[in-house]
């Protein structure tokens, strides 16, 4: 299970084609606000009520979100024992150091620039769900 945490229905579109061409064979969903995402994991909110889930394997996190930043997203990842360990990547088009440095300081895994160009996005996406979905090795809660 993959939790897509984007805010822009375009990047949302790319993102989803780009895992389903490289048959990255996760089921997805989508979070369109740091709230909704939220709500997703811990099991809340109107969209999410009692979906709180164990079977998330990453995160795929987008930094500047409405209502709530991917920074605090992922602050509030951490700070929880059932997600502590659940891998987040940062996907977002900041090129700012301190956006850098706020996303490992809380706790990311990785922190990913998104490609403008389709193929490379495809790359970059197929890339993350082999390693982060079909490799990595992950703590179970």
């Amino acid at each position: 299970m993959i939790l897509l945490v984007e805010d822009n229905q375009d990047d949302e579109l790319l993102t989803l084609r780009a895992l389903n061409k490289h048959h990255i064979s996760s089921a997805i969903v989508v979070a369109r606000n740091g709230v909704e995402a939220l709500d997703y994991l811990f099991g809340g909110g109107p969209r999410f009520a009692g979906a709180a889930t164990a079977g998330v394997q990453l995160v795929l996190l987008d930094l500047n979100l409405p209502l709530l930043s991917g920074v605090e997203v992922l602050k509030r990842i951490r700070a929880d024992e059932r997600t502590r360990f659940v891998p987040v990547i940062v996907l977002t088009s900041s090129r700012e150091d301190q956006d850098i440095l706020d996303c490992y300081a809380s706790g990311a895994n990785a922190y990913v620039r998104k490609p403008v160009d389709f193929r490379e996005f495809c790359e970059m996406a197929s890339t993350i769900g082999r390693f982060w979905v079909s490799l990595n090795e992950r703590v179970l809660p």
